[in-house]
């Protein structure tokens, strides 16, 4: 079995539910970046023993929040000795608007995986985008790059749509699948 964290900043409780559903679809564990950008203790020791490493953050004036961005940067020490070379990354994230630029902040996510030498996993779900679609079924919002939820402004995080949930669910289970055959 391999050994999954999902690392991710949540603002107001939407990307932290997404983190929940994407942890229980993987069998990973959690570790929250607080509200000054920093990992609990013995945080970066997790990341290091991790097969698979699943960001998440939402998506802020088209990118991630300062507090992810300030994780992001504090890894260039596992960068620099290339700690994460060869592990599974793959992204999240929620934003307010439909599109919302989202795909901005998976690319960022992409981006810093590919600096660690990782290996991208997608969402590998076919998207919800018939004339029957309805907001509620699985990747609704139609992402490949990896998980996309999206919240109103004014709708709490006990409000988020069971079909992105249960995205975010599929997506961590495709992500733990992808670690076991690389552990192989």
């Amino acid at each position: 079995m391999s050994k999954v964290v999902v690392v991710y900043h949540s603002g107001y409780g939407h990307t932290q539910r997404m983190a929940q559903s994407v942890a229980e679809g993987a069998g990973a564990e959690l570790l929250a970046i607080d509200a000054d950008g920093n990992l609990p203790e013995g945080g970066w020791e997790t990341l290091a023993a991790a097969d698979a490493i699943i960001m998440g953050s939402p998506t802020y004036m088209g990118s991630v929040s300062w507090q992810f961005k300030k994780f992001a940067d504090a890894s260039s020490k596992p960068w620099f000795s290339q700690q994460w070379k060869d592990k599974v990354f793959a992204g999240f994230t929620n934003s307010a608007t439909m599109n919302g630029d989202k795909l901005s902040t998976l690319h960022y996510l992409f981006t810093l995986a590919m600096q660690h030498s990782g290996i991208w996993v997608g969402t590998g779900l076919m998207p919800s985008n018939s004339k029957a679609a309805q907001r509620n079924d699985v990747n609704y919002v139609g992402s490949f790059s990896g998980a996309m939820a999206q919240s109103p402004s004014d709708a709490g995080a006990n409000e988020m749509l069971p079909g992105d949930l249960e995205t975010a669910k599929l997506f961590g289970q495709r992500v733990a699948a992808t670690a076991a055959k690389f552990k192989g």
